[in-house]
């Protein structure tokens, strides 16, 4: 047996998505869009959010840990057992410090629409519009909506979305992967080996964090962009 650190139970959770990538005119045009739409000025009748998800392994212990001794950390051995995987869907309002979330066994194009229409018909009954910030995944469309619903209604729900879309490999600009980082870092930090538990923890975690209406300070301006990436914007010449 040995002691588990925090740092190794990240692993899942980190990838390259906080790297910037090639910039290329069409980089330029969804990060400012992005950064512009993140300027905005408040207002509950056309809430911004956040959208993103990710998958979350299921994980056992091969060993029955040491049992807790007072003013000791958990001790388990380093091997795990694997139980597949699940999907955490995440959505993420940055200026009142909202957010929602859900456990689902696939990330499939209706889970995705499922859990818009959870989060309309539950939170935000009375909005005019909802501007979505999200990535270029193939499920992250309003077609998703014709698998769940009849044409009309699909078309009809779909108008309330102003769709506003990260640049490849710039999905550190959706506020809602920082939500992620917290929520891997508090709350996924330890072995989890069903979903029932991992949705229950995951809840608990959305209903401290709403409750203290922790929100992001996002600095990062259309100013603040132009500056640093001067060199990577085009250089017009008569």
């Amino acid at each position: 047996m040995c002691e588990k650190h925090e740092k190794n139970e990240l692993k899942p959770w980190v990838n390259k998505r906080w790297c910037i990538g090639k910039i290329t005119r069409e980089y330029l045009w969804h990060m400012e869009d992005v950064l512009y739409h993140y300027a905005r000025p408040y207002d509950p009748l056309i809430p911004l959010l956040g959208y993103d998800e990710r998958p979350c392994p299921r994980l056992g212990d091969l060993l029955v840990p040491l049992p807790r001794q007072p003013g000791q950390p958990r001790r388990s051995d380093h091997a795990d057992e694997r139980h597949g995987t699940c999907c955490v869907l995440l959505a993420f309002e940055p200026p009142t410090g909202f957010r929602d979330v859900q456990v689902r066994t696939r990330r499939t194009a209706i889970d995705d629409a499922q859990f818009l229409q959870a989060l309309v018909r539950r939170h935000y009954p009375t909005v005019e519009q909802i501007r979505l910030v999200q990535d270029h995944v193939n499920t992250h469309t309003p077609g998703a909506l014709y698998h769940l619903l009849p044409p009309e209604e699909a078309f009809q729900f779909a108008q309330l979305f102003e769709l506003h879309y990260t640049p490849k490999k710039g999905s550190w600009l959706n506020m809602a992967e920082i939500e992620f980082a917290a929520l891997a870092k508090q709350c996924l930090d330890r072995r989890i080996p069903d979903q029932d538990t991992l949705a229950r923890e995951t809840l608990a975690w959305v209903k401290k964090r709403n409750k203290e209406r922790k929100t992001v300070n996002w600095q990062f301006t259309q100013t603040a962009a132009r500056e640093k990436l001067q060199s990577k914007y085009p250089v017009l010449t008569d």
